[in-house]
Order: C-alpha cells, then structure tokens, then sequence
C-alpha cells in the first residue's frame, strides 16, 4: 500500500498538480485541506479532499474515513481537533472509529507519530511550511509488517532530518 497525503496547498494548484503527477503509482491520495479551491476543481480525480478552515466550498467534507486495503484512514485538516495544541481529540476521534492511520493538516508542520497503533501524518505544506524552509508532502507505505512515512519536498527529494512530534 502507498498512500501520498498532501496539505495546505492554498491555492497553489502547479506546486499540487506536479507532486500528484509525479506519483502515479500510489493506491490512494489525500488532500488534508486548505486547497482553497472549489470542490469542482477535485471532479473526476482520485484525491480525497476535506475542507480546511480556509476553504469556504461547503461541498468539501470535514471528515472522510476512507478504507485503502486492510487499514481504515481518518483524513480531517485538524482546526476543529485544535492540532496546533495537542492530538488528544484526533486520538480520540481515531479510536472512537477504529481507524489505523489518521492523515492531518492545518498546521504547516510535518511530523509523523504512531500513538496506541494509530500512525498520525501531517505532511506540512506544500504552500507555507512553518517550522522548516522545504514545502513538503508525505508518501506512507505499508507491507506486512512494516510502515513507513517518507517526507518529500516539492522538489521531490527526501527530506533527510526529520523531527518528529
């Protein structure tokens, strides 16, 4: 399973359209908000799009739970789990739906953290990034028994130091 989850793209449809077209090989893909764009913009496309706090298309859903092989996804962008603060409500939520991966957006950050089982991505930002100077994007990938997520920046090298929370 390889799964590409990007964020906070704000508008930058060329930044957003390059990374999606470079991994064609991916199972699924995950726009954590803040496209900015209209929900039409996603029409026809794979992505699976939730709206962010800057996104004023109501179309776009706050949650989706998206089933990608043998694990179950929680994407939400997070303003409203107050992940700027704590992963407290996004734990929450994930366990409450038994989800194994939950994919995450709003602060710009990237980081990764497998908390009780559940593995929680925030890819950064592919507009803004705060906290580090590349705009970024994530690809996880799970075998069997392992799991993997890799940052990337919009230049599609692998972003090698990598604190995560």
């Amino acid at each position: 399973m390889k799964i590409l989850v990007i964020s906070d793209t704000h508008y930058d449809t060329d930044t957003m359209e390059q990374v999606i077209h470079h991994h064609t090989e991916v199972d699924a893909i995950i726009h954590c908000g803040d496209s900015e764009l209209d929900r039409a913009y996603f029409d026809g496309s794979s992505v699976q799009v939730v709206r962010g706090n800057c996104d004023f298309d109501l179309n776009f859903p706050e949650e989706i739970i998206v089933p990608v092989e043998t694990e179950k996804i929680l994407i939400v962008h997070g303003h409203k789990h107050r992940v700027k603060t704590t992963l407290l409500p996004l734990i929450y939520r994930a366990q409450e739906i038994q989800a194994s991966i939950v994919c995450f957006g709003h602060s710009h950050i990237l980081g990764a953290e497998l908390n009780n089982g559940i593995l929680f991505v925030n890819p950064g930002s592919l507009h803004m990034p705060r906290g580090r100077k590349e705009k970024s994007y994530a690809l996880i990938e799970k075998s069997e028994a392992i799991c993997m997520v890799t940052f990337y920046s919009s230049e599609n090298k692998i972003i090698e130091q990598v604190n995560f929370f």
